[in-house]
């Protein structure tokens, strides 16, 4: 599954950013600063002229940000990147900048429900259009695309895991001139890397597995710098979704043990799923590996999955009785965590559309973290026994 993956080229990545950092420190200081100041008036006019670039105010260009953002680029194959305070600010940022009112943008089926949320009240309030297409359906998705302006792509995707064939939805918006746009919050740039496969901008929520602790809340796109500068120039100064120092510095630490962490991740997500599907009281486990047959471009899969139970099962018993895995929102750290899908149908900014999100209310999301296989799985089957009983 890790076929093309080097660990060792992408830890070169890494330590080309190591040195040489002051005062010879092993790991970058923090430039924790709101605002730079000039050794001349003929530096200040050069700098606002556009004829030197170099840090004003940190919510333009701070030092840290730009370290973590050069070595996410290289990560993703991309020329230049570009932070931000959340993965949904570099989704709306993403999307702003390259459509107007009476546009209309195409998007895969089951998107993040947040990014479906945004589509269905700013984008309709701006009059954008949003045609939602099975990604896994190539001619669907060329008919859908005929007048589109952009390509909305994530795969797999949220809840229910439909990877696509990347590239070739790529090629898709390509022919039509439309801007492809994909979150590759799910595989992360050790299982994918879609600006290789023809994508124009890959976006993460560094929330996730990026960041790898749960402790700091980012965003990034990645992409061309054509398109990066115009995101900087035409949402990013304005919006005010900058990315902290701090946050870009917990990143470049979590960037450090990505490969080991997503490798384990894999491993055990991927034995745990088989386990399921095994079960007699689970309907279906929705997991892009299980086939052992993933798309092109997309070589190894994440610690995120969701299943189904069969009817008769007390889900709210299951998920009280389960000690490791957590109930909690998000995903990507080092701890485990449940979602049932039932919860998130009862949200009340919740849209009336199940369809489009595909959570069936007998549904639960599991991001299975790093405390160790056979010690999740114990879990799952306690929690199964008592809620067998409490049924």
């Amino acid at each position: 599954m890790t076929e093309g993956f080097d660990p060792s080229e992408l830890a070169s990545l890494i330590v080309a950013h190591d040195a040489p950092h002051a005062f010879e420190a092993v790991v970058p200081p923090i430039v924790q600063t709101s605002l730079f100041t000039f050794s001349s008036y003929e530096e200040m006019l050069a700098t606002y002229r556009g004829e030197k670039v170099r840090p004003v105010y940190t919510r333009g260009l701070n030092p840290t940000v730009r370290m973590f953002e050069e070595m996410l680029a290289k990560l993703e194959g991309a020329e230049d990147a570009l932070g931000f305070a959340s993965g949904m600010a570099a989704i709306s940022a993403s999307v702003l900048s390259f459509v107007a009112p009476g546009d209309r943008i195409v998007a895969v089926r089951h998107v993040y429900p947040d990014a479906f949320r945004l589509f269905g009240t700013l984008l309709k309030r701006l009059q954008i259009e949003v045609t939602y297409v099975d990604g896994r359906d190539e001619a669907a998705v060329d008919k859908a695309m005929a007048g589109a302006k952009l390509l909305y792509l994530e795969s797999p995707t949220s809840w229910v895991m439909e990877a696509h064939d990347v590239g070739a939805l790529a090629a898709i918006a390509r022919k039509h001139g439309a801007v492809s746009v994909i979150d590759n919050s799910w595989a992360s740039p050790i299982f994918q890397n879609p600006i290789a496969l023809g994508v124009d901008l890959v976006l993460h929520s560094a929330s996730k597995y990026l960041g790898g602790h749960s402790d700091v809340v980012s965003g990034v796109v990645a992409g061309s710098k054509a398109m990066i500068d115009r995101l900087r120039a035409e949402a990013y100064p304005y919006l005010g979704a900058k990315m902290s120092p701090f946050d870009a510095w917990l990143l470049i630490r979590g960037l450090r043990t990505l490969p080991l962490r997503m490798k384990a991740h894999q491993a055990s997500a991927l034995e745990i799923a088989g386990r399921l599907q095994a079960l007699d009281v689970v309907e279906t486990v929705c997991h892009p590996g299980l086939a052992n047959r993933l798309p092109p471009g997309l070589t190894g899969t994440s610690g995120l999955f969701s299943f189904i139970f069969k009817p008769g099962v007390d889900i709210r018993a299951f998920a009280d009785h389960l000690t490791l895995f957590k109930l909690g929102v998000s995903w990507g750290g080092h701890e485990s965590l449940i979602v049932p899908g039932e919860v998130v149908l009862a949200q009340k900014a919740q849209p009336n559309s199940a369809h489009t999100f595909g959570i069936d209310a007998r549904s639960v999301r599991l991001h299975v973290g790093l405390e160790g296989t056979e010690a999740l799985w114990r879990d799952i089957t306690d929690a199964l026994s008592a809620a067998s009983k409490a049924a």
